[in-house]
């Protein structure tokens, strides 16, 4: 089941967002992917930034907020049509495909 936290994209970070999203589209509020935690760190997914990268809003609290461009996360799921993980390298908890079924698929 994924984190039910939200976030507001600060203004004065909207400009940077588009000017490093590859599609020069980013949502204005972003929930974060990960599974559910107990760390009150999260991560929304902003949008793709290039090739093996994405653009992610990383927040801590109401305060500590910043913009982070991560690799993506190289696995995949088992099986001949392994589901790859729509999240970034090296991070904790789950990977996409092991949260429930009910959940969507990783959009941007």
């Amino acid at each position: 089941m994924r984190c039910a936290r939200w976030r507001q994209l600060p203004l004065d970070s909207t400009r940077e967002a588009r000017e490093k999203s590859a599609s020069g589209c980013v949502d204005s509020a972003v929930q974060c992917q990960l599974s559910v935690h107990g760390d009150d760190e999260h991560y929304g997914l902003l949008g793709d930034s290039e090739y093996g990268t994405a653009l992610w809003l990383r927040w801590r609290g109401r305060a500590d907020v910043e913009l982070t461009v991560l690799p993506d996360c190289p696995l995949v799921g088992p099986g001949p049509d392994g589901e790859g993980c729509c999240l970034f390298a090296d991070h904790a908890e789950q990977h996409t495909w092991q949260d429930s079924r009910e959940e969507s698929p990783c959009t941007s």
